[in-house]
């Protein structure tokens, strides 16, 4: 693929943080058109890759363009050619959500026609409604995180970075924005790099996924491709007390690929679920292990997330919290 048809591109990017690396030696190639879903636990390198390609850090080492410039060297080419919506919204709590996004309308040259246009589309997206005229600093941290996004799409982008988008937004308000997001990339072209601890937002909406973990990337490919690299069947079994006294048992039976504890859960991945769950069933009534229940399920990005990694991308974020 030619660097004229990518719409982001970077190798062997690097970002040290006190002697350590936040970002280890990541390399991405993702075509102009293309919604990238950029996978991971808070901690794994997913907003300080961001922060490089929008221009916000510096990288450490290697190399990033964007719209085809670099990063480093064009950061302002780069800046007129992209939205951004960020984890935490940098908004002014004096001014209005309809002059914030007026403001952000002149600083990318619209004519004031064209601003007063997209303030009335963004605020039907974004169902602020009448709040739109109040001060943002009475505004709720989810009301803040939709004003951020109206924000970055107010000049209709060529390449737009959301981070973390829906974190904190309502049912409704979540699926009003993967329609956007959706009708961005389908009706203008606008390439999407999507961060998102959301696995649904990302089997969703993505046309490819890449998973970072460590600072390092660890897979990449479509939802699909990624799933089915896990298998493409799994049955979880959750036990009462230690799980792992069973594992030889189940990987004896016919048709189980492999077997992974974790704690009191055994994931028995099978290339036919139908088949195998009965005979599965029946060895583990054979054991003294109790059995709570036995669900089957088709694979799941936390799946290969937890093939990855060695744990679930839930259980991360969970542990995460209380630390």
């Amino acid at each position: 693929m030619t660097s004229t048809s990518l719409a982001i591109r970077t190798e062997a990017l690097v970002r040290e943080f006190n002697g350590a690396n936040a970002v280890n030696g990541v390399d991405l190639e993702i075509p102009t058109g293309e919604i990238y879903g950029f996978l991971g636990p808070n901690g794994a390198g997913k907003s300080t890759t961001v922060r490089m390609l929008c221009t916000l850090l510096a990288p450490t080492g290697g190399k990033a363009t964007v719209a085809g410039f670099d990063v480093a060297d064009q950061s302002g080419q780069v800046r007129l050619r992209i939205g951004v919506a960020l984890q935490e919204a940098a908004l002014d709590p004096l001014q209005t959500g309809a002059e914030l996004l007026r403001l952000q309308g002149l600083l990318y040259g619209l004519t004031r026609r064209t601003i007063s246009q997209r303030v009335d589309e963004l605020v039907e997206l974004i169902d602020l409604g009448d709040a739109i005229n109040r001060k943002i600093g009475t505004y709720s941290g989810g009301m803040k995180r939709r004003l951020d996004l109206a924000a970055a799409l107010v000049h209709n982008p060529e390449i737009l970075f959301l981070d973390e988008p829906t974190t904190g937004l309502d049912p409704v308000s979540r699926a009003r924005v993967w329609s956007e997001v959706r009708r961005l990339n389908v009706e203008l072209g606008m390439t999407i790099f999507l961060t998102t601890q959301y696995l649904e937002e990302a089997d969703e909406l993505a046309h490819r996924v890449g998973i970072i973990d460590q600072g390092v990337i660890v897979a990449e490919g479509t939802p699909k491709e990624l799933k089915r690299s896990v298998g493409s069947d799994v049955i979880v079994a959750r036990v009462d007390g230690d799980a792992s006294s069973v594992r030889a048992v189940l990987e004896a039976v016919p048709g189980v690929q492999g077997v992974e504890v974790h704690g009191n859960e055994l994931v028995i991945s099978t290339g036919s679920g139908s088949a195998t769950i009965s005979p599965v069933a029946v060895a583990l009534a054979a054991t003294e292990v109790e059995v709570r229940d036995l669900t089957l399920r088709t694979p799941t990005l936390d799946d290969v997330f937890l093939d990855l990694t060695g744990s679930h991308i839930a259980r991360k974020e969970a542990e995460e919290d209380l630390s």
